[in-house]
């Protein structure tokens, strides 16, 4: 009998016939470890089974993970996760059979349905907490709980996928350097001492699933996982709109300390006394009616409190793991009025000499030495530090105005250009302010707090709304110029490029087989191209008409390759790497991709010849995105660095010395990018400090 075939891009499109002696009838999802297939037994049962990507299965390491996974599985297997039935971690294709637990993800119900009801609430963390004290008692940490790993069951949620738990008795710890986990669910130790994570880390994880089911956002929310993982560090979580009388149980599963949090049995207690009808009803999913939307449903973006001021300890913190994005809104580049980018270059590509230019270094604000966080644009640095925007002259760096925010006020992001204003986010009351770049002044504000995020292009902001409604605000005035749904925006991964002026869209089926990308006029909603690519694709700069993306994903976030998208033509060019890139951040020059790795591997990638140009080995352990003006490229460092290096060849050819906070235990979880303009680069430091060099020699650095 031949294989049978699925959907799918790859080898993995083509199932085996058998694992084992069970026959596969059909994919159910895929993952960074295997792909998960429905299939049954001699006797008709239904099971889930694992089976170990073909690449993988070749690894030895890969393998001893595998079967860890395989062990802590069989030791927690009972009401509360799925069984195993059998498994053979020594086959040519290793692989693990479960029993098949019909019912949807919570993950999946949610998006469905939206957030859950209060008695259902109660029922779902009842249930994990059951489930997490069963998970703990036979010495097992699952580190990885999250919606998509709970499945809703007629009988209650069961806890599944046991592929990064650890045993309290192992000896396969994390590697330095690879923290292993999904950045809105994980505990802040889990990215300070990771060799250290205990039982505590899934009580903190299971505070962030409730959060999410009752809202269908997290606690700690971003469109960049390093901002979510600084919030989790640093940050209270954002409760609104969870019950109140679950709220406080919540919160304190949410405690930074895990000292702090109740122990399993300690929710089941607490839970009874929550409210006396609490009942043992199936989970059956609420239908939604199809009656239109109530307006201002939408679930709201989180609202950070002031950033918590004890900082994590730099010697321990190792390079955060993160899903396959690029770290947006904390770079520093040059703006125009309506947002874009530009890189001020000759004919011949070299940046424009600056006459008379005197590198220089200046601290804002005497108070404190938080990292500022800048743009550049109308002739002017703007910057951003904790209850404060400032204005400084790129010639100089002498502060032109400062702008007060409300105590505590610590915006996560750099200000904005767009229409004209300088547009900043205030997290303290999830407002934006829009200032006058030449006075500070400010000349309108707007509450988003009912929004789940926003994006600007074409002197446009749009905000969007969880159910896919998008309303688009003129950036000069604050007007709201128009109210639509837009396909995909409630679900999709949404982004803008500077220099570009659509908004993209980018929805990845279940599967992971295909992703939709779709191009939004900003000035009206009108969709202006809608595409269909094969894999998981992320957006990650636009340029000449073109999209770039990167092609990966898996438990380390691994870009595979990058992939050029022409929407004249329709045509698709994918340049695959020779070596995959762990956690790459993107910067797109011309036809060139550069990326920067967790580990240091700094790669550009020429998606006109089809090819790697260069790989090199940087000291960076832990980075900002890169930025090139066509003969340089240019990052920083988490220690204050700024390195150059030689676009054409791959070679340093410059970097200026640290630049370390004076508490030398400080670091920062998302580092800024520099900026490049008028033949300087510019950029920031944990100290505090704004600096410019002269882009000419970065020997002389």
């Amino acid at each position: 009998m031949a294989p049978q075939q699925n959907a799918g891009a790859g080898a993995e499109a083509e199932l085996p016939e058998y694992a084992g002696h069970y026959r596969l009838q059909s994919r159910l999802g895929s993952g960074g470890m295997g792909v998960v297939h429905l299939a049954r037994s001699t006797s008709g049962m239904q099971l889930a089974v694992k089976v170990v990507h073909a690449e993988f299965a070749r690894d030895p390491e890969f393998r001893g993970r595998f079967r860890q996974e395989v062990g802590a599985a069989r030791r927690v297997s009972g009401a509360f996760t799925a069984p195993v039935v059998d498994a053979d971690p020594e086959a040519e294709r290793p692989w693990m059979a479960t029993l098949f637990i019909p019912g949807p993800t919570l993950s999946d119900h949610v998006k469905r349905n939206g957030p859950m009801d209060p008695a259902q609430l109660r029922r779902l963390m009842a249930g994990l907490a059951e489930a997490l004290r069963d998970i703990h008692r036979v010495g097992v940490v699952h580190r990885d709980l999250k919606p998509s790993n709970v499945l809703l069951a007629d009988d209650g949620p069961k806890v599944i996928d046991f592929g990064i738990s650890r045993p309290k008795d192992s000896e396969l710890h994390t590697e330095t350097g690879k923290l292993i986990g999904t950045p809105p669910f994980m505990a802040p130790e889990q990215f300070r001492r990771p060799r250290e994570v205990g039982p505590a880390a899934d009580v903190f994880a299971l505070g962030s699933v409730m959060v999410h089911a009752a809202t269908g956002r997290g606690p700690f929310d971003s469109d960049s996982p390093y901002v979510v993982a600084y919030q989790v560090v640093h940050d209270e979580p954002d409760l609104t709109d969870v019950p109140a009388n679950l709220a406080p149980l919540v919160q304190r599963c949410l405690a930074k300390d895990p000292e702090d949090r109740p122990t399993p049995d300690e929710l089941m207690r607490e839970l009874r006394s929550v409210a006396a009808s609490y009942d043992t009803q199936a989970f059956i999913p609420a239908q939604r009616t199809r009656d239109a939307p109530k307006p201002e449903q939408s679930p709201s973006e989180p609202r950070p409190t002031p950033v918590r001021r004890r900082l994590l300890k730099r010697a321990a913190l190792v390079t955060v793991a993160l899903v396959l994005l690029v770290a947006g809104g904390v770079a520093v580049v040059r703006l125009s009025s309506d947002g874009s980018a530009t890189h001020p270059k000759r004919k011949d590509g070299a940046p424009s000499a600056s006459a008379g230019f005197t590198p220089w270094a200046v601290k804002p604000t005497d108070e404190g030495n938080a990292l500022p966080r800048c743009s550049y644009g109308t002739r002017r640095l703007l910057c951003t530090q904790p209850g404060l925007v400032t204005a400084l002259d790129p010639a100089d760096g002498s502060v032109l105005w400062r702008h007060a925010l409300a105590k505590g006020d610590s915006p996560g992001r750099p200000p904005t250009l767009s229409g004209g204003l300088a547009h900043v986010l205030t997290h303290a009351g999830r407002r934006l302010e829009a200032l006058d770049p030449s006075s500070g002044e400010a000349r309108w504000k707007l509450d988003v707090s009912a929004y789940r995020g926003f994006r600007y292009a074409g002197g446009k902001l749009l905000l969007m709304g969880a159910d896919g409604r998008v309303t688009g605000v003129d950036s000069a005035s604050g007007e709201r110029k128009w109210v639509r749904r837009i396909p995909g925006m409630g679900e999709g991964y949404v982004v803008s490029f500077p220099g570009n002026p659509w908004v993209f869209v980018a929805s990845t089926s279940a599967d992971g087989a295909r992703t939709r990308v779709t191009a939004v006029d900003p000035n009206a909603g009108d969709v202006r191209w809608s595409a269909h690519l094969d894999g998981a694709v992320t957006p990650v700069g636009a340029t000449d008409g073109d999209v770039f993306f990167l092609s990966g994903g898996g438990d380390y976030g691994e870009a595979k390759a990058v992939v050029r998208y022409t929407p004249r033509s329709g045509a698709t060019r994918r340049v695959a790497l020779p070596v995959p890139v762990v956690q790459a951040q993107a910067g797109v020059y011309g036809g060139v991709v550069h990326l920067l790795g967790a580990g240091g591997s700094l790669v550009a990638v020429d998606t006109r010849a089809g090819k790697r140009l260069w790989s090199l080995e940087t000291t960076v352990s832990q980075g900002s995105a890169p930025v090139s003006d066509g003969r340089r490229v240019y990052l920083t460092a988490a220690d204050g660095r700024l390195l150059a290096v030689d676009a054409a060849k791959g070679e340093f050819v410059g970097q200026t010395p640290p630049r370390l906070s004076a508490n030398a235990a400080e670091a920062t979880t998302a580092v800024p990018a520099p900026g490049v303009g008028d033949g300087r680069v510019y950029a920031t430091a944990p100290d505090g400090t704004v600096f410019a060099v002269d882009a000419r020699d970065p020997s002389a650095w």
